[in-house]
């Protein structure tokens, strides 16, 4: 128990870590992100700048300086747009086609404006023209990154959360087949001794009918410790006639029910033949019967209605029960959920597993009434 609880431990400190550092990461890349679109602020802001310096020089002395046309030959990947005072568009960086080239920087302007904020050129206090800028292809292609990394934090948190999951799953697995086998060898020595009370019982002057009674009790006994011994090991399926299989079922439990307790099934006189593991498949119409009969709380009416097609196999186990609300038709299938005061909830869940899992059928709550009744369906393919 100690190394399960340090493992544990180990594991979610592990996934913290994870989380931590992924996020760390998301928010270092957002930083940057920040830094480098101010950077590209303060570039056109110098680009301003020098065409203003460059207007300077040229009003004295008519001679250009070579450091602000450097400043302003050095910008090659910012999109940008200028529109003079007379409200005529340049473009530097931007790729024009010949025709209506004013009208596209006009709209191609008011893009840029809602990107970035726009820089206006004054000079002895009169803007001289207005720079519209956009960002560039390495800022755009950044603008995304941070998505993709909460993406790989989404789908990182996902694969964490399913494998820590699924090693629950494991360990729950685990636990329950090492009790169901542990339980199968403590009911394999009473059950030893009935066997033989039985033999003895028949030697003595007994009712014949009595005895025949014990035994079916005791084979079913067998049957049970079988069923338990075998869990966690892959059923073996064989062609089987399930019309036979679920009508012995059903009586079984008809004859050593509640005389309260109606029984009433219908199903077809020929036979059915489906791939079936019959100790698996009694198990569930019988785990159906059973949870029917506690919901009707002893007395009541259980129908079992067995109808095909072509295909498929539909058996239908309809109780006069509390019945089911509609939000719970699935988690009613969950390993644990019980409505009852005592009771582990693994009747329906165990249900679910042999007929989907090992069968690769379905099974449902077809249909539920609140104090009228439930209808739970298991559909399974024929050959």
């Amino acid at each position: 128990m100690k190394i399960s609880s340090k493992q544990d431990l180990l594991r979610r400190m592990m996934i913290v870590i994870s989380l931590f550092t992924t996020s760390l990461i998301l928010w270092n890349t957002y930083q940057f992100f920040q830094k480098f679109k101010q950077e590209e602020r303060l570039k056109m802001e110098n680009f301003a700048q020098a065409q203003i310096e460059l207007g300077k020089i040229i009003d004295i002395n008519g001679n250009i300086s070579d450091f602000p046309l450097k400043i302003i030959q050095s910008n090659s990947s910012t999109p940008m747009i200028i529109e003079d005072s007379e409200g005529n568009f340049q473009s530097k960086n931007i790729e024009l086609s010949n025709e209506n080239v004013q009208e596209y920087l006009m709209l191609l302007s008011k893009k840029f404006k809602k990107e970035n904020k726009p820089i206006p050129v004054i000079y002895n206090g009169k803007t001289l023209s207005t720079m519209y800028y956009g960002d560039s292809e390495l800022l755009n292609k950044l603008k995304y990154y941070p998505f993709a990394l909460l993406l790989i934090l989404l789908l990182f948190s996902a694969v964490i959360l399913l494998y820590y999951k699924s090693t629950q799953v494991a360990s729950q697995n685990k636990l329950w087949t090492g009790m169901a086998k542990e339980t199968a060898h403590q009911i394999g020595t009473p059950l030893s001794s009935l066997v033989g009370w039985a033999e003895l019982l028949k030697s003595e002057a007994v009712n014949p009918d009595y005895v025949s009674e014990i035994e079916k009790d005791i084979q079913r006994l067998e049957t049970i410790t079988d069923r338990f011994s075998k869990i966690g090991s892959m059923p073996v399926l064989r062609k089987s006639d399930i019309v036979k299989a679920t009508i012995e079922s059903f009586n079984y439990l008809k004859s050593r029910s509640s005389k309260l307790i109606s029984f009433e099934i219908t199903s077809p006189e020929t036979e059915i033949i489906v791939p079936l593991n019959l100790e698996l498949f009694s198990w569930t119409i019988e785990n159906l019967v059973i949870n029917g009969i506690d919901s009707m709380k002893g007395k009541g009416l259980i129908t079992l209605s067995l109808t095909t097609t072509e295909k498929i196999v539909l058996i239908n186990v309809t109780d006069s029960g509390k019945g089911i609300k509609n939000n719970l038709f699935k988690k009613v299938f969950e390993t644990g959920f019980t409505s009852k005061k005592r009771g582990w909830g693994l009747g329906l869940s165990l249900a679910k597993r042999i007929i989907e899992d090992y069968h690769n059928g379905k099974i449902k709550v077809l249909k539920s009434e609140i104090d009228v009744g439930t209808t739970i369906q298991i559909s399974l393919k024929r050959l």
